[in-house]
């Protein structure tokens, strides 16, 4: 029996760095009246502010609904009417000036031409830090073009991997590549959702747009999760249809 259903959020209920749609938000609330759910993502509060929180009804289900930025790196429940922060395993200082030094001369040395930026390509979320090739705020479609076949964040992975080994560093979004403290991706949010809510790792379900060899949603596959591998957001709000119509006949997660 499933009792939590949990999302990747960018290409998965979302497109990049955009907005959940009403057709979204309105399956997601059906969703949490039913059962427990949950966001893992490699974008920080503020995105998961912007993108999910402020389009969803702002009602008592909330309370269903577990948030975790950063890969799981961080932590947030509502509770009192406000979103609390549970945890958050932030880098030292010594360990973010080690990796903000050595994703510069990566990127020197994976050697990409890009004509133009829209934003910062490096962002410190405090509990990982964010390569965007592109920049922060570059369009979407942009974005879909740069990278498509993951050969250039691949590379700057594998030189990432040479410089620092003790570091988790993973392939994430359009053009991202996203690196967190050892150990701590989103298996480490999964079985941080299996403790806190004290929820088995068999009664989960993950849904996710990059759950290939590599990419960022792998990790919670690895921690044992049964996975459903989408590859937009239409296609997961048909699955969350799905599972809003075989709770409805079977009367409880199944």
């Amino acid at each position: 029996m499933k009792k939590l259903i949990v999302f990747d959020l960018d290409g998965t209920l979302a497109d990049s760095k955009s907005a959940v749609d009403p057709e979204m938000s309105g399956l997601l609330h059906d969703l949490l009246g039913i059962v427990k759910v949950a966001v893992i993502s490699g974008g920080g509060w503020p995105q998961f502010e912007k993108q999910l929180v402020s389009n969803l009804p702002h009602d008592k289900l909330l309370a269903n609904l577990s948030l975790l930025p950063t890969c799981g790196t961080k932590f947030y429940r509502y509770e009192s009417a406000d979103w609390k922060k549970i945890y958050s395993e932030d880098f030292t200082t010594d360990q973010r000036e080690k990796i903000l030094g050595s994703l510069k001369k990566a990127i020197g040395v994976a050697d990409f031409k890009i004509e133009k930026l829209w934003g910062e390509q490096i962002e410190d979320r405090g509990s990982q830090i964010t390569f965007s090739a592109l920049g922060q705020q570059a369009p979407l479609e942009e974005k879909k073009k740069w990278d498509p076949d993951f050969a250039k964040r691949k590379k700057i992975k594998a030189i990432l991997d040479t410089f620092i080994p003790e570091f988790s560093v993973r392939i994430g979004g359009s053009t991202s590549v996203d690196i967190t403290k050892p150990g701590i991706d989103k298996a480490y949010g999964i079985r941080k959702l299996r403790d806190l809510l004290g929820i088995s790792i068999k009664e989960m379900i993950y849904i996710g747009d990059a759950l290939y060899v590599g990419g960022n949603d792998y990790p919670a596959e690895t921690a044992g999760v049964d996975c459903i591998p989408v590859k937009d957001p239409n296609e997961t709000k048909r699955v969350i249809q799905t599972i809003i119509a075989c709770l409805a006949v079977g009367g409880k997660a199944a």
